[in-house]
């Protein structure tokens, strides 16, 4: 993984796959490549590091009207310009780009390229020579790249340049995402809308084990026994304006000030003409069948679950487990006898839940996906989708994607309540208005976050939070974002648990971020400060008005107690992008992370 971009017509590609790959910076990378191929010569180059460098790199003289290009974030062997994509075959006729895990590329080299030399350590460098191989034994490129993909166990996308035909190429995938999109007199290939929004927003999705022949005036679509697929293309409703800093330094912090939009287009979305939840019927009653929920998700996504699971049981009384998708698909519990799954995912293409949704559609329960991305194989695949309707979330560590979620899963909770005859006084919509203005409330004093993350963070090495009940779960959270921009070893525990042994950890300055938001446990957690403030903790406390104390670090604005979460977590995400910012690490994309994890 991480990005591909291709392009077949008649126009220069190299600048729409240097543009195009840049719109995939976002989802993270340690090298890049690109192969543009003229007549019969095939010019690739590659880089350990960014693509402003590929830009510079790239010979400005060389004009080809085919190419494909890809950013990698490393699965085998380090990030370098030998491992970095395109990849080539040994006779240099054969030139790759690979998203996914090729799970038995080992076997396949010593079954079938024993005798054949390797530059990479690459399982993608594999497939290529593999394709080569088959090709010679049969003949013709179509049937030797099919015959490739059948050895093949694991995860490919797969785009291919044969320096013998300019005029197609050979597309492919099994669980990893690529979609080609549509234009006139060209066509062009990408693992995200985003980077060819610029060429076109018609877009046909490839289904798993499927081959794409794309070519300049039009694309077919076969199974991999040749015989046809037809598929009516769709139409990307991505404004191409979101995926645009703007006046803003970085996509973290434009995606935290949209939350306050985001809450209001989820109440747009989600309420009827008569001020009620506006929800698919199928839904409705898929959840109503149910006996148990149980949530898949990793992640940021895995902590909006578990606060969803809060809404779940206490609103709708319904039992919930949330589970860990890595965990769960190799290690599945006892199920009860009407199971719902809920699968959450900001990008729906997140191969740890995609493994999850295979098997239990094998068992026949259904599914449903929480996404930000309607068209996702997530979406697809389930039985039925909720959108997030946040828009592109591009910087790497989420933000908006997860008050998105959690927002929905409220809504969602609120609906099967009420459909099973509860009253309730809590009217999601309405409060979610409110909990729309404390945002923005929040997100207007950044200056006041940057100076307490300032006093905390500076200098640390490692920070601590702590909350109790559904506090817990936002201060997961909290320290998940902490680490993954700022680099700070950071961790959440229950308040009550930091004392069962890693208080030993707790030495002078030590940072102690605390939550407390809701009032049955506020002396309890503030009981749990003064137990760490005790052995010389630098203790932090964000509270909720209406609890707070004089000595409070930061007071945030009153909200119903079950919503909670979505206020709570801005201070926290505002104290990660100014302790990264001010640490001088790369906020939009840090290191050793991609933003959609597409292998398992």
């Amino acid at each position: 993984m991480c990005g591909i971009v291709g392009y077949i017509g008649v126009d220069d590609s190299k600048d729409i796959l240097l543009t195009g790959l840049e719109k995939l910076e976002y989802r993270g990378y340690d090298s890049a490549g690109i192969a543009l191929l003229d007549e019969n010569e095939v010019y690739v180059t590659k880089v350990k590091g960014r693509i402003a460098a590929l830009r510079e790199k790239v010979d400005a003289n060389t004009a080809a009207t085919v190419g494909i290009g890809h950013t990698r974030w490393a699965t085998h062997g380090e990030p370098s310009e030998d491992n970095a994509h395109p990849h080539q075959s040994g006779s240099g006729r054969f030139t790759l780009v690979h998203n996914g895990v090729i799970e038995n590329y080992s076997e396949v080299r010593d079954q079938f390229l024993a005798d054949v030399p390797f530059k990479s350590e690459t399982d993608t460098e594999v497939v290529v020579q593999l394709i080569e191989y088959f090709v010679a034994q049969e003949g013709d490129v179509l049937a030797g790249f099919r015959e490739a993909l059948t050895v093949l166990k694991g995860s490919y996308a797969l785009a291919l340049i044969d320096n013998q035909n300019s005029d197609q190429l050979y597309v492919a995938k099994n669980k990893s995402p690529l979609l080609i999109g549509l234009g006139e007199g060209f066509n062009v290939v990408a693992s995200d809308a985003m980077a060819t929004l610029k060429e076109t927003n018609r877009y046909v999705e490839i289904e798993d084990k499927e081959v794409v022949l794309v070519r300049r005036e039009g694309v077919e679509i076969q199974k991999l026994d040749g015989s046809v697929v037809e598929r009516d293309a769709y139409v990307a409703e991505i404004d191409a304006a979101d995926t645009e800093k703007g006046t803003y330094p970085h996509f973290m912090l434009k995606e935290i000030d949209e939350q306050p939009v985001v809450i209001r287009k989820i109440i747009q979305e989600y309420q009827d003409n008569e001020g009620d939840i506006k929800l698919d019927n199928d839904i409705r009653q898929a959840m109503q069948r149910a006996d148990r929920i149980y949530i898949i998700a990793a992640g940021t996504s895995y902590h909006a679950g578990l606060v969803g699971k809060q809404f779940l049981e206490k609103l709708a009384n319904i039992p919930v487990e949330v589970h860990i998708a890595s965990e769960f698909s190799y290690n599945m519990p006892l199920l009860s006898e009407n199971p719902l799954f809920v699968f959450i995912s900001q990008s729906g293409e997140t191969a740890d839940s995609r493994s999850v949704l295979v098997q239990i559609k094998a068992l026949g329960h259904p599914a449903l996906t929480i996404t930000n991305v309607p068209g996702s194989t997530l979406s697809r695949e389930a039985d039925y989708t909720l959108p997030l309707h946040a828009g592109p979330e591009i910087a790497v560590a989420s933000t908006k994607a997860y008050t998105a979620q959690v927002a929905v899963l409220a809504i969602l909770a609120v609906d099967s309540a009420k459909a099973k005859g509860m009253d309730l006084s809590f009217h999601p919509l309405q409060e979610l208005g409110i909990v729309a203005s404390a945002m923005e409330a929040l997100t207007d004093q950044k200056e006041e976050f940057e100076r307490i993350a300032k006093e905390f963070f500076a200098t640390t090495r490692n920070a601590f939070y702590i909350g109790r009940g559904v506090d817990y779960y936002v201060v997961q959270e909290a320290a998940l974002k902490l680490k993954e921009i700022s680099y700070i070893q950071a961790e959440g525990f229950a308040g009550g648990e930091l004392k069962h042994g890693t208080i030993a950890l707790i030495e002078e300055g030590t940072p102690v971020i605390a939550i407390s938001t809701q009032e049955n446990i506020n002396l309890s957690i503030r009981g749990n400060i003064q137990e760490v403030a005790a052995r010389g903790a630098n203790t932090c406390i964000v509270s909720m008005k209406g609890l707070e104390k004089d000595s409070d670090t930061f007071v945030v604005p009153a909200v119903h107690e079950l919503l909670t979460p979505l206020v709570s977590v801005i201070p926290m995400q505002l104290l990660a992008y100014y302790a990264a910012l001010h640490r001088d690490c790369d906020v939009d994309k840090p290191r050793n992370l991609a933003k959609s994890v597409t292998v398992e």
